[in-house]
Formats: structure tokens, C-alpha cells, sequence
């Protein structure tokens, strides 16, 4: 009872739990449109290129102006700019979903609506991110931060599960309107909650450069941010991968590709929960994780049958999770209060950032070699960056 105690202990804080139930519906919904969106996209075009450009879309307003998003949330209260940030989101999930469902929907729309969804995320995300630091204590940070990071990944098992019926019954435009709706719940989530019991941090005069700064002076900061660029880069292109895995490699239709997400999301709703107990993070377990993440996407790249790959992808979930809470409990636990949300602007950059860089040279892997080879570049990617990681913070913590 203690483990499961301390399992959910962030939850007794009235702030988080309301912050927790309330993207409940809205990560389904996230999940819900991204399989659909891909899905949408390989109708369109058949073609593993431009589903890694829509993607590439998405992330190229994070690696251009993710830095500012960081600014802007240290700036300005973080209660308000969600509130802004998931009402855009659902204007946008909405549009799409009209227009799939009007039948007026052509690939250079679904461009201009990724490029729309990349700009509200480049604020969104630091500003999540940080909002957790100032609705628990300290000490509760690591458990919040595993809690959201397991929430995200059950509804990776929930979403696309939805959507594959969805999209098998009453048609893939009912993705897009559901997401859109599905806001509604943090949005009130965030009106409920007792101002007087966030630790509001901000800092007016937060500058770009200082935040730069900052981070090349503070070795576990910067060390920690390349490798989740490497790994963000070539290893967490799963949603390229994953339904050119499930058309090409196994020949299936959307319920194959819900099931590869089913079977990633499970994995890492495991490791969530054996993680969230955790209270001592240290650099070098980022490392280590890196490696046995690395070593399981190798290991799904060479799965002959679809049971088996299911298998290997439930092995990649549990350290897929490890690696992305551990780096950014590092980085929220070693970073000044005014600076967190610059650091973790530059987290965002590095991690989703990076796949306008990384998406189409999946796509393109998986297009003209295979899309096995897909997971052959991003295992060896994780476990590169888990060598270099180790190298580099060798002399810190053990």
C-alpha cells in the first residue's frame, strides 16, 4: 500500500488532481488525432514522404520559434496562456474534422492546420511543462512529472484503440471533431483551480540570450539536451515509423496501426508506473535508459511476425517513458525557477523540434529501404546518444 501510495502521491495535491483528470479526455484526443492524421495523410498520397512532411510540419514552428515559446511562458502567467493554447487546439481539431467530413479536404489544407498546430505547441509545451512546477512541492516533482508522462502514454493505448473503431464505423473526420471537444475538460479544470495554491513564478524581463547562456554554463543542462536531440531526431519518429510499419511491413489497416500504439502505449504505461516511484533521478540513469530503449527498437526491427513486434514495441513503451521523464526531471530539478521555462522551450526544441529534421529522413528510410530500417536508424541513434551521455556526465552523480 506504501508503493501505491507513493505511486500517486502528487494526486493529493487539489491543483494536480484537477490537472490530471482534466487531460484525461484531451490526451485521448491527441492520440485520437494523430493516428487519424497520419492515416489521412497515407489515403491522400500512398506515400511515406509526405506523411513525414506533414509530421516535419507540425515541429518545424517548435525548432524555429520553440526558444521564444519558453520566453513567452516565462514571461506571462502559465494559467492563462493554457487557456489560450487548448482553445486553439480545438478550433483547430474542429476545422479539420469539417473539412474531412465535408469532403473538401486536400493535402495542402492539412499542411497549413500542422503548421498551425506546430505554432500553438511551441508555447504550449514549455508552459505545460513548467505549470506542474508550480502546482506541487519539490519534492513531489519527479512523481507529477512521471504521473503526466504515464497519463500520456495510457492515452496512447486509449486514443488510437478509439480511433481505429472510428475510423472502421463512422469515418476519420469524427477524430478530428472529438479532439476538438475533448478540450473542454482541461479548460474547466483550469477555471476550478485555487489560484491561492499555485507558486506562481514569472520573470518580465526574461531575455533569450540569458537563457542560452545559462545552459552552456551548466554541463548536466546541455548534456542532457543532446541527447534527447539525438534521440528526438532519429529514435521518436514512431509517428512516421509506426503506419508505414503497419501498411508496408505487415499489410494492415488502421486497426494494425492502433495496435502497434496500443502495444508502444502499454509498454510505457508499465514503465510510467514502476518510474512515478522513483524519487532520486540522476543524470546516469539517463544514459542507461537511452541503451535498453536503443537496444528494444533494435530488437522490434528484426520481429518477423506482427504478435512478436507487438511484443517488441510493449519492451520499447517502458523505456521510452524512463528516458522522457528522467530527462525532463533533470533538467526542471537542476534549473533556476525563473529559467525553467527556457530550458524546457529548448527540451521541446530538441525533442519534438528536431523532427522536421528527422521525419522526412525516416520517411524517406522507410519509403525507398524499408520500414524496418526505420527502427535500425533510431535504435542506433538512442543507443549512440546513450554512449555519449555516459561519457559526458560520467563525473556526475552515480
Amino acid at each position: 500500500m506504501k508503493n501505491l501510495s507513493e505511486t500517486f502521491s502528487s494526486l493529493k495535491v487539489h491543483n494536480y488532481r484537477l490537472y490530471f483528470a482534466g487531460q484525461a479526455a484531451s490526451l485521448c484526443g491527441n492520440w485520437m488525432q494523430t493516428l487519424a492524421l497520419s492515416w489521412l495523410v497515407l489515403q491522400l498520397t500512398g506515400s511515406g514522404t509526405a506523411l513525414g512532411l506533414v509530421v516535419a510540419l507540425q515541429f518545424l514552428p517548435i525548432l524555429i520559434f520553440g526558444a521564444w515559446g519558453g520566453v513567452i511562458a516565462d514571461r506571462y502567467n502559465k494559467r492563462t496562456l493554457l487557456y489560450l493554447t487548448q482553445s486553439a487546439f480545438a478550433v483547430l481539431a474542429l476545422l479539420l474534422g469539417i473539412l474531412v467530413a465535408t469532403n473538401l479536404v486536400q493535402l495542402w489544407m492539412v499542411y497549413v492546420i500542422a503548421v498551425a498546430i506546430g505554432l500553438v505547441n511551441a508555447v504550449d509545451n514549455p508552459t505545460r511543462q513548467t505549470f506542474v512546477v508550480e502546482m506541487v512541492q519539490k519534492e513531489q516533482l519527479p512523481n507529477a512529472i512521471t504521473l503526466n508522462a504515464t497519463q500520456l502514454n495510457a492515452a496512447r493505448i486509449v486514443g488510437p484503440a478509439i480511433a481505429g473503431i472510428l475510423i472502421a464505423t463512422i469515418g476519420i473526420a469524427w477524430c478530428f471533431i472529438l479532439n476538438g471537444i475533448s478540450f473542454i475538460g482541461l479548460i474547466i479544470a483550469l477555471l476550478l483551480m485555487r489560484t491561492s495554491e499555485l507558486h506562481t513564478v514569472r520573470d518580465r524581463t526574461a531575455k533569450l540570450l540569458k537563457g542560452f547562456r545559462y545552459i552552456l554554463s551548466t554541463p548536466v543542462l546541455w548534456t542532457t539536451l543532446l541527447m534527447v536531440a539525438i534521440v528526438g531526431t532519429f529514435s521518436y519518429e514512431f509517428i512516421v515509423s509506426l503506419p508505414l510499419l503497419a501498411q508496408f511491413t505487415f499489410h494492415g489497416d488502421a486497426s494494425t496501426y492502433a495496435a502497434l500504439n496500443i502495444a508502444m502505449g502499454l509498454g510505457a504505461l508499465i514503465g510510467g508506473l514502476l518510474t512515478a516511484t522513483r524519487m532520486n533521478v540522476t543524470p546516469k540513469m539517463l544514459a542507461y535508459n537511452s541503451f535498453f530503449f536503443g537496444l528494444c527498437i533494435l530488437l522490434a526491427s528484426v520481429m518477423p511476425t506482427f504478435h512478436l513486434e507487438l511484443f517488441a514495441l510493449v519492451l520499447v513503451g517502458i523505456f521510452s517513458i524512463s528516458m522522457v521523464s528522467i530527462s525532463i526531471v533533470i533538467l526542471q530539478l537542476n534549473s533556476e525557477p525563473n529559467m525553467r521555462s527556457r530550458v524546457m522551450s529548448l527540451w521541446t526544441v530538441a525533442f519534438l523540434g528536431s523532427t522536421p529534421i528527422g521525419g522526412p529522413i525516416i520517411g524517406w528510410i522507410g519509403e525507398h529501404l524499408s520500414p524496418r530500417w526505420c527502427l535500425v536508424t533510431g535504435g542506433t541513434a538512442a543507443i549512440s546518444a546513450a554512449f555519449l551521455g555516459y561519457l559526458l556526465l560520467k563525473n556526475g552523480k552515480e
